[in-house]
């Protein structure tokens, strides 16, 4: 349990915005990043940072743990952030509720699930069918990780309502400190580095992997407010310059590189352990070549939200993606690495 406190000090410490952020020039335009959670689930973002490309793209950036899809949507709309990094349905949800300074989505960066299915004992043989009757700790109602996982559910033929049991009550970014003490519940849902670390403490095994199961979906973006967008173009394509360098860079070197590049934004944890996790994204193609969102996968998004029980009315994806600076990014970071 010592290395979950020191997780959960580390996720405190990002709110604030300690040790999370790269090195700050003063000449270079502040930009605050308010992101869904601190994961090796995002390592291209990391090695941007902890490589200078958002530097080298005239950006001083400070690094926030939001800690949840909605404290991230609060936070730009309140304007406490400049660009928001989370699930893009919280940009369809704001739109549905008459926002006129709405979220656009410019870069998406995960095309799979980052989270894991994480039991008490090792299942070698682990089927989804077998949850039927379990008690699992699940995300917030609405969110991509619960929706997500429920997708699977009904991929497998199973109701999430009445097959199983899925306890919500826990926040988000604790259920990997609350499962241990929780006898009553079988399993837990958890992103890296919470589930490798219930493994090293001897808590929990990894016995499936969501990102797998449910194929490719636009999981995690990058969007501003519809104002932020008007007012900044430049800062959102240096930004956005900044993410494809980071991509480009971990699609290119292998696990242990990256482990040992992004380290310093997990000072909690081994390398060798972060390795391994690097390792399982990897091989699961959760990384985009580019950080094009398509219209293909903002429509299987909306798939999922309808079939989850959220959307009552599509929302056009032209009003909620603009892939200009996406598209320019790849080819400006490609010509400049020929």
């Amino acid at each position: 349990m010592k290395r979950l406190c020191i997780l959960l000090l580390t996720a405190v410490l990002c709110v604030t915005g300690v040790g999370c952020s790269g090195k700050k020039k003063s000449d270079n335009t502040k930009v605050v990043l308010n992101e869904v959670a601190h994961s090796v689930f995002y390592a291209p973002q990391y090695a941007a940072l902890e490589l200078g490309f958002f530097e080298e793209e005239g950006i001083d950036l400070e690094l926030v743990n939001g800690a949840g899809a909605d404290n991230v949507a609060t936070a730009l709309i309140a304007g406490e952030a400049d660009i928001g990094f989370m699930g893009s349905e919280s940009s369809i949800y704001v739109y549905s509720q008459g926002e006129e300074n709405y979220f656009i989505n410019f870069a998406q960066l995960t095309q799979r699930a980052g989270n894991f299915l994480v039991g008490r004992n090792a299942e070698e043989n682990f089927e989804w069918s077998s949850l039927k009757g379990k008690k699992i700790l699940g995300g917030r109602k609405g969110g991509m990780p619960q929706m997500v996982f429920e997708y699977i559910l009904k991929k497998y033929g199973m109701d999430p309502k009445t097959d199983l049991t899925i306890d919500q009550s826990i926040n988000f970014g604790l259920t990997a400190a609350a499962f241990p003490e929780m006898e009553d519940v079988d399993y837990t849902v958890e992103f890296e580095p919470f589930a490798t670390s219930l493994e090293q403490e001897g808590e929990g095994v990894v016995v499936a992997s969501l990102g797998v199961e449910s194929g490719y979906v636009p999981y995690t973006a990058y969007s501003v407010t519809k104002s932020y967008m008007e007012e900044n173009p430049e800062t959102i394509q240096a930004f956005t310059n900044a993410i494809q360098k980071g991509l480009n860079y971990v699609l290119s070197h292998s696990a242990k590189e990256i482990a040992k590049t992004i380290q310093p934004q997990f000072p909690e944890m081994e390398t060798e352990a972060l390795e391994k996790i690097v390792t399982r994204y990897l091989e699961q193609d959760t990384w985009k070549e580019d950080t094009i969102f398509q219209k293909e996968s903002f429509e299987l998004l909306e798939n999922i939200l309808e079939e989850a029980g959220e959307l009552t009315e599509r929302v056009p994806y032209e009003k909620l993606v603009n892939t200009e600076y996406a598209e320019t990014a790849a080819e400006t970071v490609r010509d400049g690495m020929e």
